[in-house]
């Protein structure tokens, strides 16, 4: 790693600051804003960590030590004493779903320490009557929904049932989502009023959870069998109310740029007004679900593109190969450790699609050029991957589409190959390290398997890049929770997860930054602090780079900076 203090960064400066073709010599840019006296940490190609750095019209004009960026500064520009704390560039969350984080704002908490109160399911149900007596949207739809709660954290080790949900009211429906977002549980109520009954079967690519001895529905509801539900459940109001503060919990962690991955065509075009409305204060880039699109013309007209207009563009689409992991949904080579109810020993997951419906979305995504991002959890989810994204690119030749496998958590190390074969992106997820490390561990996969879940190791051994992401509302769209993971892959019990597969604080940080940033085409103007590029960025109290590794976790954000403009002060 290189670490400069006292290079000035000109490059294209005097281009800048003097004319080079006109009779008359023009006057300098004004500089509007200079950060002085601190760590600035560049994440160019050298590494370059300076102290000082100059703004103008909302990009990076200079950097380099104090002495040189402070002489650029005319009479109003504003001069702002970092005293000593660190600034990186602005963090691009990779993959995330904004639409489902403003779900959650209006939603019961149901997550298990150290983000809420799920410990066990009575808590889940006193949480559930508390947001019954308080919430306005129980109040305006008399629908009650809970989110995240998380069986591998329950006292009970198990989901709960439509009984227990019965419990809490019979009258008004009720779903609770798995904190993998892929099950949900219903009430009896709710099950009645979407016709799950005995006599329903299973749909592709999902199960409908069945009581013991009886084929009577006990509420559980895997992958499809969810999806196909999960939005009908949600106010089409509770979206547009709730984004804004879904936004803010984006810029409070130091995010500049957000990901909305799947978005469904209502989520869709309530963000789109909203970025007509001029509300986004972020950039928020949307990958569009392309096997719930009835209509494509939206993916056809000028909101996709790799300009944003008001804030938002839309980047292409994606598609859900397989499940969740921690849910003991995705799709494996190998069978779980041990199987959820209901199956034996051998049970290995389940794909979401058939080769065929796959080949069929990767060909129309590949054939209009849409850049295709694919959630793959499980090995056999990753070779299906593998084997269409082949098929398409031989079909389809010759385009930088940038391809990206979304989580990759199980990939096997014999899969790299033709990952950089294929140009396939690799979005990863180490996130999970901490949140179900121990559960992948003892109870999903064994130690073999769960040390190398997002192996950001065996990518950066050769070279290749990659990023990593929240995945919220999976999670809180932590910024200091995913560079910790990623550095310390320590677990909840604080045992280790996969040492080989840790980074440096300077490769997470590319990792949330300028490879992001690649990812979404955006490398000319974002991810780094370099002349030219757009001056998004974050203010931290401590050093990442120096502050001891274990401690990442406790490092705040102070200030998120967006084109030069401060979208975010902590208080």
């Amino acid at each position: 790693m290189k670490i400069w203090f006292k290079s000035v960064l000109v490059t294209g400066l005097m281009a800048v600051l003097v004319s080079t073709g006109c009779a008359k010599k023009m006057d300098p840019v004004a500089v509007d804003t200079i950060y002085y006296n601190g760590n600035v940490i560049t994440l160019n190609s050298e590494e370059l960590v300076a102290e000082a750095i100059a703004i103008a019209d909302g990009k990076v004009l200079a950097v380099g030590d104090d002495k040189d960026i402070i002489a650029m500064a005319k009479g109003k520009t504003r001069k702002i004493n970092l005293d000593g704390k660190t600034m990186v560039p602005g963090f691009i969350d990779a993959h995330s779903h904004l639409s489902g984080v403003a779900i959650q704002v209006g939603a019961a908490n149901l997550l298990p320490p150290p983000d809420g109160p799920g410990q066990n399911i009575a808590a889940l149900q006193q949480t559930l009557r508390d947001f019954i007596a308080t919430s306005d949207m129980v109040k305006k739809h008399r629908v009650v929904i809970g989110l995240n709660y998380d069986d591998s954290q329950l006292q009970e080790g198990r989901h709960p049932n439509r009984h227990e949900l019965d419990a809490v009211s019979t009258d008004m429906p009720i779903m609770i989502t798995h904190q993998s977002g892929h099950i949900g549980v219903y009430n009896s109520k709710a099950l009645e009023m979407f016709g799950i009954t005995a006599k329903s079967n299973d749909p592709a690519g999902g199960i409908i959870r069945r009581e013991t001895g009886s084929d009577e529905p006990n509420g559980v509801l895997e992958e499809n069998a969810h999806f196909s539900l999960v939005y009908k459940m949600v106010p089409s109001s509770a979206l547009a109310d709730n984004l804004s503060a879904a936004e803010k919990q984006y810029l409070s962690n130091g995010f500049t740029t957000i990901q909305d991955g799947k978005t469904d065509p209502a989520s869709l075009g309530f963000m789109a007004q909203f970025a007509a409305d001029g509300k986004f204060i972020a950039d928020v880039v949307a990958y569009a679900d392309i096997a719930g699109m009835s209509d494509h013309s939206i993916l056809n007209g000028p909101l996709h593109s790799d300009d944003y207009t008001n804030n938002f563009r839309i980047g292409g689409v994606k598609l859900t190969f397989d499940g969740s992991p921690q849910g003991k949904t995705a799709w494996f080579t190998k069978p779980y450790l041990v199987a959820p109810s209901g199956q034996d020993e051998s049970y290995l997951g389940y794909p979401a699609f058939t080769d065929a419906e796959a080949l069929k979305w990767y060909s129309m995504a590949y054939e209009n050029n849409w850049q295709m991002l694919t959630h793959t959890n499980g090995d056999a989810a990753i070779d299906q991957l593998i084997n269409i994204a082949t098929q398409t690119a031989e079909a389809f030749p010759g385009q930088d589409r940038r391809t990206v496998m979304i989580h990759g958590q199980f990939l096997r190390e014999d899969q790299i190959d033709d990952i950089e074969r294929l140009g396939i992106f690799p979005a990863l997820y180490p996130m999970h390290t901490f949140y179900w490390g121990d559960w992948h561990r003892d109870s999903v996969a064994g130690k073999e398997r769960a040390d190398n879940i997002s192996p950001t190791g065996w990518f950066l051994d050769r070279n290749i890049k990659f990023s990593i992401h929240s995945d919220a509302p999976v999670t809180f769209p932590n910024s200091m929770r995913i560079l910790d993971s990623a550095v310390n892959r320590t677990t909840r019990s604080g045992a280790v997860l996969g040492k080989a597969q840790r980074l440096s604080p300077m490769d997470a940080l590319k990792a949330m930054t300028i490879w992001p940033a690649y990812q979404h085409f955006e490398e000319s103007s974002k991810g780094s602090l370099e002349v030219g590029k757009l001056a998004d960025m974050v203010i931290l109290d401590q050093n990442p780079l120096s502050v001891e590794p274990a401690n990442i976790q406790s490092i705040k954000v102070v200030e998120t900076i967006k084109k030069g403009v401060s979208v975010f002060i902590a208080q």
